[in-house]
């Protein structure tokens, strides 16, 4: 078989941007992917975080979880050990989810779906106003993907556009007092660099994070079922709402899930800081205190994370059919963005598994 020289450039970014990160690969056969050029694509991958894989529509969902599975052969659990409202585990291959937007009538072993595209309105206390609906959208949530209960956070996800609904650019609106929006094409997936977040910080901060682990809820998803987003997405108001504990199903204290602020790239031993700013609900210092005020300890998180979430270091995939993004899901966090119309449909396929071992901090 010819193998193809492969044509490896930097991702297109808007004028003033700052991202830093993330490659665009083509030619690359991923169906029939050697030791070699695995070997290749995982160097690639954790110096750049986000490697975009062009034209691969034909690529089977076998070869999406194989490639997955390769960054952690000892694991084989889908991240979320359950599929949600959203995912749909495909029946060939149940480690690969079918999410997206709207009615389809068969894929893959799938029959009469009806996808569902999240959206601001299900999530954000503060909605934005109706007659700007579909022409303004916001971050819907940033996130790792992980379970941050019993399982340990995936070491990457893969994620695919089968096909794509088109409509007008939206304007993503931070509406925090800042003035900030962004500019971008009808529901992209939006990342931010967790190495980038590290660097921004203080060498105050830096210290603190350094030497500090986050706690995470039990549950964490359906304890925070009922609370509401912050306007940019980058955690929750706290207001009580809460599940608590004796609403949330038996909890096992070992599988609740202490884990390093940041965490360190295993190629290039750089820091990313990487929390989920909804599921937190403790901060434990490097004296032993406890800092576990919920209020508190959101309002830490945000001060932290912010700056990183600002337009110049976002970068917002505009998704053509055939792409699929291979990201570090242990050095990047993302978001869905956009508002859809039930008739619009978006069609992706989505992989990741639990880690066989927590993410290592420094």
């Amino acid at each position: 078989m010819t193998r193809h020289p492969w044509a490896i450039q930097p991702l297109k970014v808007p004028p003033g941007s700052e991202v830093d990160f993330g490659v665009e690969i083509d030619n690359v056969d991923l169906e029939h992917l050697t030791d070699d050029e695995f070997t290749t694509i995982r160097d690639v991958l954790y110096h750049q975080h986000i490697v975009v894989f062009k034209n691969q529509q034909n690529l089977s969902p076998r070869a999406q979880y194989e490639l997955t599975k390769r960054f952690d052969p000892d694991t084989d659990n889908y991240g979320h050990k359950s599929t949600t409202k959203y995912f749909r585990g495909l029946p060939c291959q149940p480690q690969v989810m079918l999410k997206g937007n709207g009615f389809l009538e068969s894929y893959r072993g799938l029959e009469n779906v009806t996808l569902r595209h999240p959206n601001h309105r299900q999530f954000h206390r503060d909605h934005l106003p109706e007659e700007k609906d579909l022409s303004w959208t916001r971050f819907y949530r940033w996130h790792i993907d992980a379970a941050l209960y019993d399982s340990y956070p995936p070491k990457v996800t893969t994620l695919m556009a089968v096909q794509l609904p088109q409509g007008p650019p939206q304007t993503i609106q931070y509406d925090d007092g800042s003035g900030e929006t962004l500019e971008a094409s009808l529901a992209p997936t939006a990342f931010i660099s967790g190495q980038k977040m590290f660097e921004l910080l203080s060498a105050e901060d830096q210290e603190f994070v350094k030497t500090s682990r986050v706690e995470y809820a039990p549950h964490p998803y359906k304890w925070i079922s009922k609370a509401r987003a912050l306007p940019t997405g980058l955690g929750l108001y706290t207001e009580g709402r809460e599940l608590p504990d004796t609403e949330l199903p038996p909890i096992d204290l070992s599988k609740i899930q202490i884990l390093p602020m940041p965490w360190q790239n295993p190629v290039t031993g750089k820091l990313s800081l990487q929390i989920h700013p909804s599921c937190v609900r403790k901060i434990h210092r490097a004296d032993g205190s406890v800092i576990d005020d919920l209020a508190q300890v959101r309002d830490i998180v945000y001060r932290l994370q912010r700056p990183a979430i600002s337009p110049q270091h976002v970068y917002a995939h505009d998704w053509a059919e055939g792409d699929m993004i291979l990201f570090n899901n242990q050095g990047v966090l993302h978001t869905v963005v956009g508002t859809l119309r039930p008739d619009q449909l978006r069609v992706f396929r989505q992989c990741n598994l639990a880690a066989s071992e927590p993410p290592q901090g420094p």
